[in-house]
């Protein structure tokens, strides 16, 4: 009688009962090492389909045996926890191997490197393959129409997918059943189980509830609650191959491609054919005899044969970057620069001198580079981008240069405001659109054209708050309700409370000169009040959320000046009804609300004019 002992790997798809049909397993006892048992049922335990569909496939076996009156029996150890903690290193394989030396049997495994080892203690051993019956996957119906460029598939509701082409498709139903859960599952399965040598297959990401596998052309996405709120599988093909010369190009762009381009940024909304583009422009490398790599995950570039795309290395493209470099690429292609990290690689292997071309989600051409401000320093960004191009509907909408300049920025007139700053050009027509740089402690971005639709008043309204913000927190130690009028794009009035000025200014213009300095822009400061008038009279109410200051009538529309104990709170205008209302919760009504409850000496004057 023959003794065929069974590993993890072979319970999948009937394939013993099939051995055992095909009378190729005649007068046998089947053994299953209780090591493989317990590993299932971990992995069983942990929501995972592989222990669960091993299990399930043991008690198929167990019947059948008891059928055929094949003798089927568990033995071996159970495995100790410093088992488990080296399974990853072969410890589990070594157990079931010595199972079979005890038993004298034959192993029977789908692993090439477990038949490897057996054959090698002189344990005779059968390896066995687990090859779909099927030639074409259940999923690959719903791609019966040629411009399906997704499909849709989620527990609940009907089959979903988009149809066209990039910038140019609809969602439709197209089959009207409601999808089951049994369904599928059974669609994962047979995903999850086919192994096919002619076929590129590769599970690019596995976690408990979700997973991205690459088949073929076909980059599948499984999802599972609690991750998502109902079972769904994803299905996406490329339905467009093209050639750097199908999107034609100018000259211009075309030289600057085949020469002088080694930090370019391919950006773009999803499914824009930012991918489609990166692809082209690796064959394009390809021919003109330049050395040429991807950094994907999952890997669903279409390159030439002679492109090796990288996957993360033990979880990471921080531990590739080295072995990179050892293999002197001309090119690398990183596609989706999304993760902080992600941002450093780039900056990293490109200032070591590798051409990188890096593809990036962004809804318009700027967005590219704003996503590297605050990742890398800002004047490193032109030595690690030198051209953005922004992909649209499949089409080159806008390519951007990039350049590092020292001058005064628009808009600034004195030449001791000129500072470094990063010049973004249209590189068709090198006109300018946009500078970036450093103001007070913020870099910032200023469009200087219209671009999509917002003019250059709205943008400058922004950097008008924020100089504000940014000149008071810096004069703020020197009078807490300091007040700030921007006068011109490089230069502000400030005003203080009278015996502030002096110190403001410093012995000499001292001070005021290391604030100028540190700021990047002319102060020009006075009291908050030039001359006061004759006290005038007035009477206050508090009711709800505000203190509210009555005048008389002929004061109507006078500038007065307001002080608690000598001490300045604030200068306004005495509006038409002869009041002014001021709200308890800001810093002002807070005061004026303490200076009633501690009965101080509350007094107001008519500034002169």
């Amino acid at each position: 009688m023959n003794k065929y002992i069974l590993d993890t790997s072979v319970f999948f798809g009937n394939k013993i009962i099939e051995l055992i049909n095909s009378e190729k397993l005649n007068n046998c006892e089947l053994i299953i090492p209780l090591v493989v048992l317990d590993e299932l049922q971990s992995k069983a335990s942990q929501k995972n389909e592989y222990g669960i569909e091993g299990l399930i496939e043991i008690r198929k076996i167990s019947d059948f045996c008891k059928k055929k009156q094949i003798h089927l029996k568990f033995v071996g150890k159970r495995p100790s926890y410093d088992d488990i903690r080296l399974a990853k290193h072969g410890r589990l394989d070594a157990l079931i191997n010595e199972v079979a030396l005890q038993e004298q049997g034959i192993l029977i495994t789908g692993d090439h490197a477990q038949a490897l080892a057996a054959t090698a203690q002189g344990i005779e051993s059968i390896l066995i393959h687990n090859v779909l019956s099927v030639p074409i996957l259940e999923f690959e119906k719903f791609f019966n129409n040629e411009n399906t460029m997704s499909v849709h598939i989620k527990e609940g509701l009907p089959v979903f997918a988009k149809i066209g082409i990039p910038g140019d498709f609809k969602l439709s139903k197209i089959e009207d059943r409601i999808i089951t859960n049994d369904y599928l599952n059974t669609i994962i399965k047979e995903i999850t189980e086919v192994v096919n040598e002619d076929i590129f297959k590769a599970i690019e990401i596995n976690y408990e509830y979700a997973k991205v596998i690459q088949y073929g052309n076909y980059r599948i996405t499984i999802t599972k609650p609690p991750f998502s709120n109902k079972l769904e599988v994803t299905i996406v093909k490329p339905i467009i191959f093209l050639t750097l010369e199908d999107y034609h190009i100018s000259d211009k762009l075309f030289e600057r491609l085949s020469s002088t381009a080694s930090g370019i940024l391919i950006s773009g909304s999803p499914g824009s054919g930012k991918s489609t583009f990166a692809s082209a422009l690796a064959e394009f490398y390809v021919k003109n005899s330049k050395i040429v790599k991807t950094f994907e995950s999952p890997r669903d570039l279409h390159v030439p044969l002679e492109v090796t795309q990288y996957s993360p290395l033990r979880g990471s493209f921080e531990n590739a970057v080295d072995l990179l470099l050892l293999v002197r690429p001309d090119y690398t292609i990183f596609d989706e620069v999304r993760r902080y990290r992600d941002f450093g690689i780039y900056a990293d292997m490109r200032m070591a001198g590798v051409g990188m071309i890096g593809v990036i989600h962004a809804s318009n051409p700027i967005d590219a580079i704003q996503r590297f401000i605050g990742k890398i320093e800002l004047g490193m960004i032109p030595h690690v981008i030198d051209t953005i191009i922004f992909i649209k509907d499949g089409k080159i909408l806008k390519t951007f240069d990039i350049l590092l300049t020292v001058k005064v920025p628009t808009g600034m007139t004195e030449d001791d405001l000129s500072r470094p700053l990063i010049e973004i050009r249209d590189f068709e027509t090198e006109e300018l659109e946009f500078e970036i740089y450093t103001y007070g402690e913020e870099n910032i971005v200023v469009p200087i054209n219209k671009i999509n639709g917002n003019n250059i008043k709205k943008d400058n309204d922004g950097i008008k708050k924020l100089a504000i913000s940014k000149v008071k927190d810096v004069l703020r130690r020197f009078d807490p309700d300091v007040e700030i009028d921007i006068k011109s794009n490089n230069r502000v009035l400030v005003r203080v409370q009278k015996d502030v000025v002096p110190r403001i200014i410093g012995k000499g213009g001292s001070t005021i000169s290391e604030l100028e300095t540190m700021l990047g822009i002319k102060i020009d400061v006075e009291s908050k009040i030039l001359a006061l008038g004759a006290e005038i009279p007035f009477s206050f109410t508090e009711s709800g959320s505000s203190v509210t200051l009555i005048f008389a009538k002929e004061d109507i529309g006078s500038s007065i000046s307001l002080y608690v104990d000598d001490k300045f709170v604030l200068s306004n205008i005495i509006g038409k009804k002869c009041r002014i209302k001021i709200d308890k919760k800001s810093t002002i009504g807070k005061k004026i609300v303490n200076a009633i409850l501690n009965n101080s000496r509350i007094t107001a004057y008519k500034n002169k004019v």
